[in-house]
């Protein structure tokens, strides 16, 4: 369907281009999945979730400018990068007057996303919820707490915390999930001891891969756990 040049992999979580660097690639999603989202004032928010046969770094190729918005791996995800000679060709075949319309409506996207992204007031959503966790580590088996959780990762209360670095596998049941979640999971700081009753002893880690189901029960249930704790405010 497309002219692809090159296929790249990413992991999950690694950062496929950054909002505003330079770069007019653009890129189609041949499996796992990409998260675009913009941030304003040091708050991270999604504006959507690509899969398999979505394109992205369009309107930046088009428009000639710096990148709109952050692209980032969801699971193991393979990226496509579109042949760059292949879309200046068919570019230039356009007309003067069609292709400036083109760039302006470009522009128009940038400052239309900019705007609404602006007006969101979420942020990508992170929930408090104490829900009994057990993993195993070697031999090992670790009992704790789950204390707040987001799409990315999640804290966990335990008396026996791993050291940053760490990985392991966690199987994470949620009430009304049907089938448990499997998380490759890695632990990225710890508090060895509690600091008060809101930063309890524990460890955050960060999800090292989930594919795209899990990743979309994941979201649904935290948005409407987040719906249910603001109405309960």
């Amino acid at each position: 369907m497309y002219n692809i040049a090159s296929v790249e992999d990413y992991h999950h979580g690694e950062i496929i281009f950054r909002e505003g660097s330079s770069g007019d690639w653009i890129y189609v999603v041949q499996s796992g999945g990409v998260e675009i989202s913009k941030t304003v004032n040091n708050n991270k928010y999604v504006i959507e979730v690509l899969e398999q046969g979505d394109i992205f770094g369009e309107v930046g190729f088009i428009g000639g400018m710096g990148r709109i918005a952050t692209a980032l791996a969801v699971g193991e995800t393979k990226v496509g990068v579109i042949d760059r000679e292949f879309l200046d060709q068919e570019f230039n075949k356009l007309s003067e007057d069609f292709r400036v319309i083109l760039v302006a409506i470009a522009h128009r996207v940038k400052k239309m996303t900019e705007r609404a992204t602006e007006f969101t007031v979420r942020r990508e959503a992170r929930i408090s919820k104490v829900l009994p966790v057990m993993f195993k580590f070697g031999d090992t088996l670790i009992k704790g707490h789950l204390g707040n959780m987001s799409t990315w990762g999640l804290f966990i209360r335990t008396n026996n915390p791993l050291d940053p670095g760490h990985r392991f596998s966690l199987k994470l049941d949620l009430p009304g999930i049907k089938e448990a979640l499997k998380l490759k999971c890695e632990v990225v700081w710890t508090r060895t001891k509690a600091e008060g009753p809101h930063r309890p002893q524990g460890m955050g880690i960060k999800f090292r891969d989930i594919d795209m189901k899990d990743y979309r029960v994941l979201k649904q249930y935290i948005q409407e756990q987040g719906t249910d704790e603001e109405n309960s405010k």
